[in-house]
């Protein structure tokens, strides 16, 4: 892999940047976590303002240059408590009630709500419409573009558990209409008992595949929750432990050491293998990908997953992979090792054929997964500590001990084949390409 340009982002701690083809512009918006004690609102060099971070956009046409547009201010708040993580974006033209002329930016803010803007001029955002104020929390939310439906990650008060599922139909993003809350039974207002894993984020595939797949538990007490999305927007609404139970197909109960931050959808995927067979030669395939918590490996190992789940009553882990923690130390070197999460485009570029995943200080990793029951490394790239990056501290026996470490945490594609990887600890967005064997692999000139 190739670097090919960077941006500081304005030295803003990056989660969740989403790629969007606007006419003849690619724009890069980028979600932010809160900021830190040494600087809780950085300078916005745009306006000379102190801003509390929210969500950057960049023009990424020429990705060697990318130029920083505008910065939306988020949340008061450090680290997880503040800002602006979530992004995704839909056109007008592509949701069924949508105004043609708008592309609209949904985005969570903080830990309180969501927010619609029209972001049609990037340089000039225009808020839209807030909804779901005065959640717990909130977190990786999915959005169908061509449907308008919408799987936020909230916190209802009344509920067990600081993150679950508000579904709403978007389709008209100035006008938003809920259509139910969604949780694990048990986590529902008035249950009692043990109290099931928090939701980390869903992702649909629309009316066609008709099936949502949920991923709880980020680093600890995994569950997969494959869903029948028919039955869940149109079932019994009312949060009864029999209606939360009325879409589910099944679960995959993960072990007590892994979560799932991320469960990206490969379905009918040709297995060169068994090719032959008479039956089962392509599968649907989970790739699930655990997030890492604690810094210099002070909990189990967090990694790469990939469930068969053909059998959908049944699915079952056919395997895993995970950066070989000798092959640079990562242990020692600071902050967090371990995955976090993949890319989501389903773009042709890479679909089922490669995978990106961030590994916090062992940067962004390429994967082929052609055969995912044996998933290879074919590229990485660990970008350089700047300035800007923050350090990460641990305290053994009373004592703090930090060190400064890249943090690479979220990555994306765009439809040309670029890969934008943005970091946790302020050090910005690394736009890359693949080069040699990997490139040749999906067919890039």
């Amino acid at each position: 892999m190739r670097l090919v340009g960077t941006s500081d982002l304005q030295a803003r701690s990056a989660y969740q940047p989403t790629i969007h083809h606007q006419g003849d512009r690619w724009i890069a918006y980028i979600g932010h976590q809160g900021g830190t004690v040494a600087v809780p609102d950085p300078v916005n060099p745009l306006t000379g303002k102190a801003e509390p971070n929210g969500t950057s956009i960049v023009d990424v046409t020429d990705p060697a240059h990318p130029k920083y547009l505008h910065h939306i201010p988020g949340q008061e708040g450090k680290y997880e408590s503040g800002g602006a993580q979530m992004v995704r974006v839909c056109d007008g033209k592509t949701l069924p009630k949508g105004d043609r002329n708008a592309v609209y930016m949904l985005r969570a803010v903080g830990s309180q709500g969501h927010e619609i803007w029209n972001v049609a001029d990037p340089e000039n955002p225009v808020l839209v419409t807030r909804l779901g104020e005065g959640l717990k929390d909130t977190h990786k939310n999915f959005w169908e573009c061509d449907t308008g439906v919408a799987y936020l990650v909230s916190g209802a008060p009344d509920w067990r558990v600081k993150r679950m599922a508000q579904v709403y139909d978007l389709s008209d993003p100035a006008h938003p209409v809920k259509i139910r809350d969604f949780g694990l039974p048990g986590q529902e207002p008035g249950s009692t008992g043990p109290v099931p894993t928090e939701l980390h984020g869903p992702i649909s595939t629309g009316p066609q595949g008709n099936r949502v797949y949920f991923g709880y538990g980020t680093d600890k007490g995994g569950i997969l929750q494959i869903v029948d999305r028919d039955k869940l927007l149109h079932g019994p609404a009312a949060p009864t432990a029999e209606n939360l139970r009325y879409p589910e197909i099944s679960r995959l109960m993960m072990s007590a050491f892994n979560g799932a931050h991320t469960t990206f959808p490969m379905l009918g995927m040709p297995i060169a293998e068994y090719a032959h067979d008479k039956d089962g030669n392509k599968r649907d395939i989970v790739m699930i990908v655990d997030e890492a918590i604690q810094s210099e490996c002070r909990e189990p190992r967090q990694m790469v997953w990939f469930a068969d789940v053909t059998t959908e009553s049944r699915p079952m882990m056919i395997s895993s992979w995970t950066v070989p923690e000798a092959s640079g130390n990562f242990c020692e070197r600071g902050g967090r090792f371990g995955s976090h999460s993949s890319n989501e485009s389903m773009a042709a570029v890479y679909y089922k054929k490669l995978a990106f995943i961030t590994f916090f200080n062992a940067g962004v990793r390429a994967l082929d997964v052609r055969d995912p029951y044996h998933p290879k490394e074919v590229g990485y790239f660990i970008p350089a500590i700047t300035a800007a990056t923050d350090k990460r501290c641990v305290k053994l026996e009373g004592v703090e001990r930090c060190k400064v470490a890249i943090q690479t945490n979220n990555v994306e594609t765009d439809d040309r084949g670029y890969i934008y990887a943005v970091d946790r600890a302020n050090t910005g967005l690394h736009i890359l390409e693949l080069t040699g064997e990997a490139r040749a692999i999906v067919g890039l000139p």
